[in-house]
């Protein structure tokens, strides 16, 4: 999180004065047409986020996944259990059509009990504003629902312990697309020992969904340079939610 001892919050400040992280570039959705990519707006502009529509599938999924929250938000099957503050189970749209999914929570999702709420998580409020969407018509959730201590890596009897949890999840949600952010999460999901490098910019499956990997927003924060490269994995996933095949 440092660019030597800078803190966080100032990071993201800084790298965050574009108006949708990428140099202003973003989606917009026509009515009844597909989202198309439109050239930088001035930095002072707002994006508007659409609102959720409520649907009948989406409330049956609001109730299938809060009772299985309920199911596992006390699990002590591995280390995590005894050092964590909150247990992070996810949050978002539960018929979303996309669910982004990282490695673990950092110390502001351990306080909290909610997803990609620090600095990294409001790089990713951007990132989705960019493709013309809201937090609200996503997922967002992790691999690990418990914080490593000190943000350490997560280790394999982890990710072993808590990847069942977010394969019901998206089973629950059923997502026409998956976006997966940073190395651990793409590596865990498409069983690869390849580095970001060569998992990013191309579509994959993960149990029969196109999956897209990119860096995480921690990441972006250290490296801006990775911006562009992010974005068009993000146009990526923005295709396939729209139906677009790749």
């Amino acid at each position: 999180m440092d660019e030597q001892s800078e803190d966080p919050i100032a990071q993201a400040r800084r790298y965050l004065t574009d108006i949708v992280v990428f140099e202003g570039a973003k989606f917009i959705v026509p009515a009844g047409g597909q989202a198309v990519e439109q050239p930088p707006v001035p930095v002072a502009a707002e994006v508007p986020q659409p609102a959720t529509v409520a649907t009948a599938a989406g409330s049956e999924g609001s109730a299938e996944l809060e009772s299985f929250r309920r199911q596992i938000c006390d699990c002590t099957r591995c280390g995590l259990g005894a050092t964590r503050n909150e247990f992070v189970f996810g949050a978002g749209n539960p018929a979303a059509g996309i669910v982004f999914v990282g490695e673990a929570p950092g110390a502001e999702e351990d306080r909290r009990g909610e997803p990609f709420v620090g600095a990294a998580g409001q790089l990713l409020t951007k990132i989705i504003a960019a493709m013309g969407l809201g937090r609200g018509d996503v997922y967002i959730c992790n691999i690990l629902k418990c914080r490593p201590p000190n943000n350490r890596d997560p280790q394999p009897d982890e990710i072993a312990q808590c990847e069942p949890y977010l394969k019901r999840q998206i089973e629950i949600i059923q997502p026409k697309v998956i976006c997966t952010l940073g190395r651990f999460a793409a590596q865990t999901l498409l069983r690869s020992g390849e580095s970001m490098g060569r998992l990013r910019g191309r579509a994959h499956q993960y149990e029969g969904i196109p999956l897209v990997a990119t860096y995480h927003p921690a990441a972006l924060l250290r490296n801006p340079q990775w911006k562009r490269p992010t974005w068009e994995d993000v146009k990526k996933v923005r295709a396939l939610y729209d139906g677009v095949a790749l």
